[in-house]
């Protein structure tokens, strides 16, 4: 019936659920700790913590780490998210390439494959192919068969398994259902600005605040927003287009169809091709391209480069003012190559375009993890649901064709 809220009685198992996942998260996020530590940072009793982590080491998610000494009494126990638990697996497929690596279960790399894509030809079914070939490439060199799930950061609207990218010609095309038939493994499909985004939040230049944006300059441009320490996906997991947002009424041809979207001047492949309009011998290569763009003085290069830090600065000036984070993070390929040399030019230019108490409060960084970070933070959502399940695996599977 409508207008009727029904509230469940929470059952002794949701209690020790919802315990086991504080605990979990606590250690997963700041390891080794002892169970004196976790009983301060949960604010769980010492008897409560004792039960979840015997719990946790029956189930193999935490191990022992060794000991430290304490003031006086018996040495305590350290403690630590077991890797070996299960692998995860991380998917960044970009405009340019599709990377896939393999992570144990506290993301350090055991294996990775990256497949070249043209990107004047992005049909569906090759970029589903590449990624089942990477799967079954990067586990077999990993040497892990227990998968708790594979992450995969696209480009577009990500909903329900259907991706929307008008700027590859992708519009309702079923990639969870594509690789379904491949593999039976746990999905998790994301847009890859978002992927970005949780890296940085978890471990990178976003860690620590609860109010983050993290924008992603490739081919493409997106962000990820993060307010109140939860991601902001909109109605259909399409917020944070912000490489489709309009900087000049009738200005430049956009990729997606429109015109004068901030895609079209700070993207790489929009900054390329005004580059090669007033310069000579550029390379072939988008990303040559681009770091001769960074790495020359020439006037062409000098007039590309000040654009460029103008309508980024711009881009950065509206996101303050939209959603006044303490921290913009400038991350992607594109992006670090680009801030190398311009942040301090985006941050001036921003601080024209921002309102002045929020550009105060707020700080403009570049990514910490690195232009591959897509791939990591897709390999993070099998993590999050573990985290929070409180260590249960929902379900594990292997690669195998249906």
């Amino acid at each position: 019936m409508r207008g009727v809220t029904v509230h469940r009685k929470l059952t002794v198992r949701d209690l020790r659920a919802g315990n086991r996942a504080r605990v979990l998260r606590a250690l997963y996020f700041d390891q080794p700790r002892s169970r004196q530590e976790l009983a301060g940072i949960t604010g769980l009793s010492q008897a409560s913590v004792s039960n979840v982590v015997g719990e946790l080491i029956n189930d193999g998610v935490v191990v022992e780490a060794g000991q430290v000494d304490s003031d006086g009494g018996r040495p305590r126990v350290l403690l630590r998210v077991n890797p070996s638990f299960a692998a995860v697996v991380g998917v960044d497929v970009g405009e340019t390439h599709v990377l896939v690596e393999v992570f144990d279960l506290t993301l350090r790399r055991l294996a990775m494959a990256t497949f070249p894509m043209d990107p004047g030809a992005y049909p569906a079914d090759e970029v589903a192919r590449q990624v089942l070939v990477g799967l079954a490439t990067c586990l077999a060199e990993a040497g892990v068969d227990d998968v708790l799930g594979v992450g995969v950061g696209l480009p577009g609207l990500v909903e329900d398994g259907v991706v929307y990218t008008q700027t590859v010609g992708w519009h309702g095309v079923p990639f969870e259902r594509m690789l379904r038939a491949g593999t039976d493994l746990p999905l998790y499909l994301d847009n890859g600005a978002n992927t970005l985004g949780q890296a940085e939040s978890w471990f990178g230049a976003g860690r620590g605040t609860d109010d983050v944006v993290v924008a992603l300059i490739g081919s493409g441009v997106g962000a990820s927003v993060i307010a109140g320490g939860v991601p902001y996906r909109g109605v259909s997991g399409g917020a944070g287009e912000w490489g489709h947002t309009t900087v000049a009424l009738d200005g430049r041809a956009c990729r997606c169809g429109g015109a004068g979207c901030l895609e079209a001047y700070i993207g790489a492949a929009g900054v390329v091709e005004r580059y090669r309009a007033l310069e000579g011998g550029v390379p072939v290569e988008q990303e040559e391209a681009l770091r001769a763009l960074v790495g020359s003085d020439t006037p062409a290069a000098r007039e590309v480069l000040a654009e460029t830090a103008r309508f980024a600065g711009l881009g950065i000036g509206n996101l303050i003012n939209l959603f006044n984070p303490s921290r913009v993070v400038l991350g992607g390929w594109a992006g670090l190559l680009l801030g190398e040399r311009l942040l301090d030019t985006i941050r001036a230019e921003a601080a024209t375009h921002a309102l002045r108490r929020s550009f105060e409060q707020v700080s403009i960084t570049l990514c910490e993890l690195g232009p591959e970070s897509v791939a990591l933070g897709a390999a993070t959502l099998p993590v999050a649901d573990l985290l929070a399940s409180g260590g249960a695996k929902r379900f594990a599977g292997r690669l195998g064709q249906r």
